[in-house]
């Protein structure tokens, strides 16, 4: 077994178990953080893969992302330190069915699939970057030019909407 296959085993597990401390735990903030261990987790999988540009623009988008909503939640929430036991859980009977009929169907999809070529198959790297490229700037182009566009003007509409508006009796 070489080291690669150790630290992604390692990684992959820590990813689960944050993933199920996400549920376990009664604090949002806790939840939040949990899942900020678990898609770190994921983002070290990625670089131990060799896949650095994902691994770390996972690591720095969720790192800002879960920063952010874990102070969303400490400003809004009624308990200001967000740290009160709470139970966040709703439907279990339920949620634990669904997730266990959706685990149990992924894992049995998953032995069907052709999962490609063999270790000795895989192209090198410089092919897999112009497959990339070709992927990307191919059929996939319109959805990332599509997702650009949305998220500029959600950038632009925030900052019109945040501006407070002046008037003529605020200009000297």
């Amino acid at each position: 077994m070489t080291g690669q296959i150790v630290f992604l085993m390692f990684f992959g597990a820590a990813a689960i178990w944050f993933g199920v401390v996400v549920f376990r735990t009664h604090s949002m903030v806790r939840s939040a953080l949990a899942l900020l261990f678990s898609q770190t987790a994921i983002g070290a999988m990625f670089l131990v893969m060799q896949a650095e540009f994902l691994g770390v623009l996972q690591i720095m988008m969720m790192a800002t992302e879960m920063s952010v909503m874990a102070i969303f939640m400490v400003m809004f929430m009624m308990d200001p330190g967000g740290l009160v036991e709470m139970d966040m859980t709703h439907q279990k009977k339920l949620s634990l069915a669904a997730g266990a009929i959706g685990g149990g169907t992924a894992f049995a999809l998953s032995l069907q699939v052709d999962w490609g070529p063999t270790a000795g198959a895989v192209p090198d790297a410089a092919a897999q970057t112009r497959d990339l490229g070709l992927e990307l700037l191919g059929r996939s182009m319109l959805i990332f030019e599509s997702a650009g566009v949305t998220i500029l003007t959600a950038m632009v509409a925030a900052t019109a909407v945040a501006i407070a508006p002046t008037g003529k009796a605020d200009i000297k």
